[in-house]
This record gives structure tokens, sequence and C-alpha cells, in this order.
């Protein structure tokens, strides 16, 4: 007779094998990895709460030293996720592609990146087909490559031939860019020597002239206008080449393609940005006019 301190044993047969014990663990660490991997991109941002945002060094006014307006937007687009922000700066490669390689898609040969999102992309045709491997949405502003004149030195600038009439005037231009390309070769390169090249970028071209060094100075409006806005004595207009794209490019963001989820809240949080007038108050703060895309 059994005691009642003693426990009847179970039967062989009712008792589970070790492999069907094993086997059953193994399918909940399967079903667990299926939970895992169906979680989309913005499930493990907020999983991991933090979004990595990779801005541009050395680009005023949009990051430069950890402050400016890309630094504001990426704070923006982490607070809209209920995340913290988590930044990535790194220095441009030779062109937008590899930009988007390197911080969205595949990440950097020297071991960083990618982030889960890329800044200051422009949202155009051409790029998206060329990139299956990203998606480019969400426009924030409109660029524009501008000049800036000083108003009792050079008359308003129609065209660029009216730069040859100013004898001796000379055009700071940051000659690795689209506005130094575009001056360079304009009419045959009519007016090298009236350029002044050295500068690294607009806004370094915009105290050049704010100096009185030059009598004008090409970039991009953001550039100039974060200097000169608002200063009476300058006044700052399309480039005047036939080149130039009178109306600008929309500037927006890019994600891997497959982040659809990702790339969903962060239109909504820039529709957002825009609709209550966020987006337009922060440029104004930099002495930037800002465009909608």
């Amino acid at each position: 007779m059994t005691s009642p301190c003693e426990s009847t044993p179970m039967p062989h047969a009712a008792r589970p094998s070790r492999r069907v014990f094993l086997r059953g663990i193994g399918a909940a660490g399967l079903a667990a990895a299926s939970l895992a991997s169906a979680a989309g991109p913005l499930d493990r941002i907020r999983e991991r709460g933090t979004l990595t945002v990779a801005v541009y060094k050395d680009m005023p006014p949009f990051h430069v030293a950890g402050k400016g307006l890309d630094v504001e937007l990426a704070q923006a687009l982490a607070e809209s996720l209920g995340v913290k922000l988590s930044m990535l700066p790194f220095q441009a490669d030779e062109n937008m592609a590899d930009d988007l390689r390197n911080m969205v898609w595949r990440g950097h040969y020297l071991g960083f990146g990618p982030a889960d999102v890329l800044l200051h992309v422009p949202v155009d045709k051409p790029l998206i087909d060329d990139t299956p491997q990203a998606n480019i949405f969400a426009p924030y502003f409109r660029e524009r490559v501008m000049m800036a004149r000083q108003v009792d030195r050079l008359p308003p600038l129609d065209t660029l031939s009216a730069l040859a009439d100013a004898k001796g005037a000379k055009v700071a231009v940051p000659g690795q860019t689209l506005a130094g390309w575009l001056l360079i070769g304009a009419d045959g390169g009519a007016y090298r020597n009236q350029l002044d090249t050295q500068w690294k970028d607009g806004a370094e071209a915009a105290r050049a002239l704010q100096r009185g060094e030059v009598a004008a100075a090409a970039g991009l409006a953001s550039e100039l206008e974060s200097v000169l806005r608002g200063d009476a004595r300058f006044a700052i207009a399309p480039l005047p080449s036939p080149r130039a794209r009178r109306n600008g490019w929309a500037v927006g963001m890019a994600v891997k393609k497959d982040a659809t989820d990702l790339a969903q809240a962060l239109q909504a949080a820039v529709n957002d940005l825009a609709g209550s007038g966020r987006l337009r108050t922060s440029f104004d703060k930099a002495n930037v006019t800002w465009m909608a895309p």
C-alpha cells in the first residue's frame, strides 16, 4: 500500500521522452524566433528605445558640431516614435549612391552603419530608380542654387553675362559643389578669372561677401541665407544659369526598402511637423526661408 507521503510514479508510457521534451523546447524556440523575425523595423526600434539617424558632418546650417536643422529634425522624429535619438554623423562620400549604400542599406566598410534613417537625401526620380535597395521619401524642404550680391557694388544679375560687364567683380563660390561646377563651366569658362573657389561651402563664401572681400557669393540658398538673410546690404536671388533648376529640388530622407512601417511612421511625423508650422519655425530660427517641397 502506498504511503500518503509517497507519490505514485507516472506510468512509463505516460511520461514524455527526453526526445519529445527537447523537441518541444526547440519548437518553442523556433516560434519565438519566428515572432522576432516577424517584428518590423519600427517594432525593433521601439524595443531597443533608440532611433539611429545618419546626418552629414559639416553641412551648415543643417549640422555643425552637433547642432543644426537636421539635428532638430532628427530629434523631432525620435520624439514622434517615443524613443531616444542616437546620432550617426558621417563624412560624405564620392556621390549620393555611396552614401545610401554606407548609411542605409549595407553599412560602411570601416564597420559603422547602417543607420535607421539617413537625412538630407534628394527626392529625385533618377536616384530613386537607381537605388532599389532604399526607400527615398518624406521631403521636408526645397533647396536651390543661389547667388548673393552686395547691392551697392553689383546690379541685379539677370544673366551670368552681367558678371563680365562688372569688370573686376569677384565671386566667392565653393569650388567642389554644384554652384562651383555651374559657374566654372558657364559660357565656356568665361568667368573663371572672376571666381574665388577656395571656400568649402556656401556659408563660408557668404561670410567672405559679408566682410567685403568679394562682390558676390554663390552657393545653396540655405547656406547663403543662414549668413546674409535680413541684411539690407545684400540681395539673394536664383543663380542666373540655364543649367540650374529654377525651382530647385526636394530634400527628404531614406530607409531600407523593406522598412515600410518605419517609412510610414516617419512620413506621418514629417507631415505633422509641416502642418503644425514647426518645420517653418525651425528654419526661421536658423535664418533660412522654409520652402515647402
